[in-house]
């Protein structure tokens, strides 16, 4: 226990150094995280309907609750995308409870069950990245949930799920780049022996792999369009078949 602590302040100490040589980019990514949380809150209060209702609110925490947990254990359940990107890039389905919430109880509850499924998982698991991993899965995963639940959730067709799953594989990818080339890829190699070993590590998969801005480009950008486009088909080919079981209210 003593040395995972030391462990972790070590990393720690690393991600404020690298917080401090990225910290324009650092504050961008973060602003455009909290405009996203905000944007949800905006748009759930717009198209809300019966939620001060006291039975909504029940079933609301408890369907909450459920997702976040099925979604936790998915995180256990992950596989790597091989000459896609480095092993250490790996799939998970977690984010289809995540967005099945949302789209059955809006853009609110899909941050929510982002947030307690991070909770969850590092309670059962721990953290060996000083909770920048974590972060930064949260960062993805609302940049995918929050457009697409919003477009969904103001008028809920098909075309229109469909149409807000694009736009989050496109939202989560460009800010995944963001956060993958300026607080993630920078904080592991400054704990984890320098971006030379993860340049090299991309260079093993793609050959055109040179540098940060590369690697995010080609490995980066192609893995998180490939694993949320499997999350997006999967949500489509079921969502109709099982948001009878997390409907709330009149929604």
């Amino acid at each position: 226990m003593g040395m995972r602590k030391e462990e972790n302040m070590v990393l720690l100490g690393g991600l404020k150094k690298t917080a401090m040589e990225n910290m324009g980019m650092v504050l961008i990514t973060l602003a455009v995280v909290a405009a996203l949380i905000v944007l949800a809150f905006v748009a759930q209060k717009i198209f809300r309907k019966d939620e001060d209702d006291r039975s909504f609110k029940i079933r609301y925490i408890a369907i909450v609750a459920m997702l976040s947990a099925i979604s936790a254990v998915l995180m256990f359940f992950e596989f790597p995308i091989p000459f896609i990107a480095p092993g250490f890039y790996k799939i998970d389905l977690s984010e289809v409870p995540v967005i099945v919430g949302a789209f059955a109880m809006g853009p609110v509850a899909g941050v929510v069950i982002e947030f307690i499924k991070i909770l969850l998982h590092l309670f059962i698991k721990g953290t060996s990245s000083a909770f920048v991993g974590e972060f930064g899965n949260f960062v993805v995963g609302a940049g995918f949930i929050i457009p697409a639940s919003i477009m969904y959730y103001a008028k809920k067709t098909k075309k229109r799920a469909i149409a807000g799953l694009i736009t989050g594989v496109i939202t989560t990818t460009i800010i995944g780049c963001l956060v993958n080339a300026f607080i993630l890829l920078p904080f592991y190699a400054a704990a984890f022996g320098g971006i030379d070993k993860i340049i090299a590590a991309g260079t093993a998969v793609n050959p055109a792999v040179d540098s940060v801005f590369i690697f995010c480009l080609v490995l980066v950008a192609p893995f998180n369009i490939i694993k949320f486009s499997i999350v997006s088909v999967i949500t489509v080919l079921i969502y109709h078949k099982i948001s009878y079981l997390f409907k709330v209210g009149a929604n």
